[in-house]
């Protein structure tokens, strides 16, 4: 599968319709018939991005873990409802983001701070730098910044500026509009200015 070499460019550029969306509909429909190794492929070609972006929007490598095995099942349920208008991995994305923020909804209805998750990360032990010390507490105090922003907003901000994804692509996997996806992203680099300002 095509994808399978480069599946960090497979979102960040234009997919053709023709093959790429051909070989997407014929690894779905590989799945629907129970091959094992077609789910395997899919599996092999997108858990990096979506642990890598369910990482960023969770805010906690153990959370984005438990959460990657949910994002897989529930493709695996869905793949049905696959029809190929947009690619796998765009699907895929669209999955995966709207999974993640059900999880913060949840965790922020059970009163847990946002924040609180990126206190449990290790930081890296070099105490012979001072640099590496500042640029850690740094990426803390970013990671922080970008948890604080609103759902909307922090999404828009992570698939945009932090995965590379177009504001098309953005807006096809929210299902919101370009201008929208440009809106939040400006209105999140405002609000992180002026949170990181106060620091």
């Amino acid at each position: 599968m095509a994808t399978s070499k480069a599946p960090v460019q497979s979102l960040a550029s234009p997919v053709e319709p023709g093959a790429g969306r051909a070989d997407d509909l014929a690894l779905v429909e590989r799945c629907r018939k129970g091959d094992l190794s077609a789910f395997e492929t899919i599996y092999r070609t997108h858990s990096g991005r979506l642990y890598s972006v369910a990482c960023r929007m969770l805010g906690n490598p153990a959370d984005a873990e438990d959460l990657l095995q949910e994002i897989f099942l529930a493709a695996h349920r869905k793949l049905d409802s696959f029809r190929g208008e947009s690619a796998l991995g765009t699907w895929l994305y669209r999955l995966a983001t709207n999974l993640c923020l059900d999880h913060l909804r949840s965790r922020a209805t059970r009163s847990s701070q946002m924040t609180g998750a990126l206190d449990d990360q290790p930081v890296l032990a070099d105490s012979g730098s001072r640099k590496l010390a500042e640029r850690t507490v740094a990426k803390m105090d970013l990671e922080r910044a970008v948890a604080q922003l609103p759902e909307g907003c922090r999404t828009a901000f992570v698939l945009h500026d932090v995965e590379g994804l177009e504001h098309r692509e953005v807006a096809e996997m929210l299902g919101i509009a370009e201008g929208t996806s440009k809106s939040q992203v400006h209105k999140a680099r405002l609000r992180l200015r002026a949170i990181l300002g106060r620091r």
